[in-house]
């Protein structure tokens, strides 16, 4: 193999010794790495932080399920008229649907 940015031809000893030292320095690096990235989330979790997306809809989100569910229940419109109407995927209307614990026909 050799290299078309670096001069390493790994077809000579030298080569293959410059390949192996790269590689192990590039592992080391992701360990190094690994090791500050684990380290920092237990200090987090040691000072009571949660990592990841805050559970439950915004505010906006919120209001917006309930106009949905008020839409919906209502009956004189389409689904794809709620979508429109709200400026919503119809994937979010049935997930605020959901979050508002409506039955799905």
């Amino acid at each position: 193999m050799k290299s078309l940015n670096d001069a390493i031809d790994t077809t000579t000893p030298q080569g293959k010794l410059t390949f192996h030292l790269f590689a192990s320095l590039a592992e080391f690096e992701r360990d190094i790495i690994r090791e500050r990235t684990k380290a920092g989330l237990e200090a987090a979790r040691a000072r009571g932080r949660k990592g990841g997306r805050p559970k439950g809809l915004s505010k906006e989100a919120k209001d917006k399920a309930m106009i949905a569910e008020t839409l919906y229940r209502n009956g004189e419109m389409s689904v794809t008229d709620i979508c429109k109407h709200l400026g919503i995927a119809r994937s979010t209307l049935y997930k605020y649907l959901k979050y508002r614990k409506v039955k799905i026909n």
